[in-house]
C-alpha cells in the first residue's frame, strides 16, 4: 500500500467555535448554526479520522497504521511507533481557557501517578489523559489574536503600576518575581480576587459604557472575558493573566509556537495547528472546567517570554521552524499552474485551505479542494503539485532528520 488517499477528518462542536469557517470549508451546510470548534486530521483516541481507500472501501486511519506501521517510514516507525502528530483547524470565536503542557517526562510520570491513584481517564478531575507532551505550533488562517508567555520585566512593572487596581501586585512581582506573583494570584482566596477586580471591572464598564476599546488593549480581552466566564458574582482569576502575558496579534500567514510550560490561550481568529498526539492540558482560567493550581504550577514556566512570530522559511514550500521532533508544518502558496514537488518522509498530510490543487503521486491524482481539502500520502512515491487556481496548501510531516 503506498501512493494518496482522500482523508476525512473529525470535526467537534466546542462551544467556543464560530458557525461558519468550518463549514465553508468542508462545504457542510450548518442551519442549526451549530459551533464547528475543530476539525482534526491524524491519529489520536479521540479521533475518527477516515481514509478513502477506494472501491467504495473506507477505513480508520489509526487501523490503517497499527495493521500497516511500515507506512509511517522506518524512521518514525522506530522513534514513535504511531502518526507522532495531529493537524487541525480552529475556528475561534470565543476565548479559549488559559492552559500550559507538560513535558515529556512530566506528563509519563504523572499519568502513570493518576493511573496508579484509580483515576478514570474520563473523570473530569483527571489532568494528564495520556503520556505524551503536547507541544504545538499555529498558522493563522485570519487575523488572529492570543495570549502567549509573560510579558519581559519592564512592560510588566509597566501594566502593574498603571492599572490602578492592579498597583499593589509591583512590590510582589518586585520581590518574588514572576513565579511569586503567578503564585500569588492563582493561590489567592476568591474574595481577594474578587476585592481587586471588583473595582477594575467597574472601572472599565464606566470607560467603555459607549464604545469598546482596541483590541491591542488587554481591557478589550478583560471585557470579552467577562461576558463569558462571571460566576455568581465571582471573577475568574484568569483575568490577572491578561494583563501578566503577552498580548500577541498574528496576520494571516504568520505562526507561533507554543512548547512546554509556556502559559497561553487562544482567543480570537482561524488557524492551522499541528501538535504532538495528546490531550495533556493543565488549566489556569478563564474556563468552567478542571483548574488544578498546585499541579499547574509545578508545571508553567514563570518566566519572560519575548515573542517570536514566524513567517516561515523558504520558496515554493515555506517551513515554519519549531524544536518538536514530533512534526513540522510548512505551507505553499502557488499561482495558478504553478508546480511544486516533495518525496514524503512518513505518513504525511496535506490540507488545502483556499484554491483548487491536483496532486500526482504514482498513477493516482487527486483533486483538493474545498468540501475535499486534505489527503494523506504515504512514503515511498514522489508527490507532484499543480495548481488548478491560486493555493494555500499546508503539509504536516516529521523533521527530515528524525533519528539521527
Amino acid at each position: 500500500m503506498n501512493g494518496a488517499y482522500r482523508l476525512f477528518g473529525n470535526i467537534k462542536h466546542y462551544d467556543w467555535g464560530g458557525i461558519s469557517f468550518i463549514p465553508s470549508l468542508l462545504k457542510t451546510a450548518n442551519a442549526q448554526k451549530l459551533p464547528f470548534a475543530e476539525y482534526w486530521l491524524g491519529v489520536h483516541a479521540n479521533d475518527n479520522c477516515r481514509i478513502d481507500l477506494g472501491g467504495n472501501r473506507i477505513a480508520m486511519l489509526k487501523d490503517i497504521l497499527m495493521d500497516n506501521p511500515s507506512l509511517l517510514g522506518e524512521a518514525v516507525k522506530k522513534q514513535f511507533g504511531q502518526l507522532p502528530y495531529l493537524l487541525k483547524v480552529l475556528d475561534v470565536h470565543k476565548m479559549l481557557s488559559i492552559q500550559v503542557h507538560p513535558d515529556k517526562e512530566a506528563a509519563a510520570i504523572n499519568f502513570e501517578r493518576e493511573n496508579s491513584n484509580g483515576i478514570p481517564l474520563d473523570a473530569p478531575n483527571r489532568n494528564y489523559k495520556d503520556a505524551n507532551h503536547k507541544p504545538e505550533l499555529m498558522v493563522a488562517l485570519s487575523e488572529f489574536w492570543l495570549l502567549h508567555g509573560f510579558k519581559p520585566p519592564e512592560e510588566m512593572a509597566d501594566i502593574l503600576m498603571n492599572v490602578t487596581a492592579l498597583r499593589e501586585l509591583l512590590p510582589v512581582f518586585l520581590q518574588f518575581g514572576y513565579e511569586g506573583l503567578y503564585k500569588h494570584v492563582m493561590e489567592m482566596p476568591q474574595p481577594e480576587v474578587n476585592r481587586i477586580l471588583s473595582p477594575l471591572i467597574q472601572n472599565l464598564s464606566e470607560i467603555y459604557k459607549t464604545e469598546l476599546p482596541d483590541k491591542y488593549l488587554e481591557d478589550y480581552w478583560v471585557l470579552k472575558a467577562l461576558e463569558q466566564f462571571t460566576h455568581h458574582e465571582d471573577y475568574d482569576r484568569g483575568i490577572f493573566s491578561i494583563y501578566f502575558f503577552n498580548l500577541v496579534h498574528l496576520e494571516k500567514g504568520e505562526g507561533i509556537y507554543q512548547p512546554a510550560g509556556v502559559p497561553h490561550a487562544y482567543l480570537e481568529g482561524q488557524n492551522v495547528e499541528i501538535m504532538a498526539s495528546s490531550d495533556n492540558v493543565l488549566r489556569g482560567g478563564l474556563t468552567n472546567k478542571h483548574i488544578d493550581v498546585p499541579e499547574l504550577l509545578k508545571h508553567v514556566k514563570c518566566e519572560p517570554t519575548y515573542v517570536q512570530i514566524l513567517e516561515g522559511e523558504g520558496d515554493l514550500e515555506k517551513i515554519y521552524s519549531s524544536l518538536a521532533p514530533d512534526f513540522r508544518l510548512s505551507v505553499y502558496e502557488l499561482n495558478e499552474n504553478d508546480e511544486a514537488g516533495f518525496r514524503p518522509v512518513t505518513a504525511e498530510i496535506v490540507l488545502l485551505t483556499e484554491g483548487s490543487i491536483q496532486l500526482h503521486c504514482n498513477t493516482t491524482v487527486i483533486k483538493l479542494e474545498k468540501g475535499h481539502p486534505a489527503a494523506i500520502i504515504f512514503p515511498g512515491e514522489d508527490v507532484k503539485l499543480i495548481a488548478a487556481s491560486n493555493v494555500v496548501l499546508y503539509r504536516a510531516t516529521v523533521p527530515v532528520n528524525i533519528g539521527e
